[in-house]
């Protein structure tokens, strides 16, 4: 609860100071250090899982591309 506080103080510093590049920069640095950081096997794991999502969900819609074009076609004639 402290930290909430903190932060609250923090934010009203800079509305007031204005805009600080090295309080920024230290910011970021704090939050970067509380990121949860994925392994290299999720990584690849998971760049497999959206490539595959990719190409089923592309597939799919050239599926429904070519259906109503022809569809459309046959409409038309």
């Amino acid at each position: 609860m402290n930290s909430l506080a903190e932060e609250k103080a923090s934010a009203i510093q800079t509305k007031s100071s204005g805009f600080n590049p090295m309080q920024f920069l230290r910011e970021v640095s704090a939050e970067m250090k509380k990121v949860s950081w994925s392994t290299k096997e999720e990584l690849a794991r998971y760049t497999v899982v959206v490539s595959i999502t990719v190409f089923v969900v592309c597939s799919l819609i050239w599926i429904c591309d070519t259906f109503f074009a022809r569809l459309f076609n046959l409409i038309l004639r």
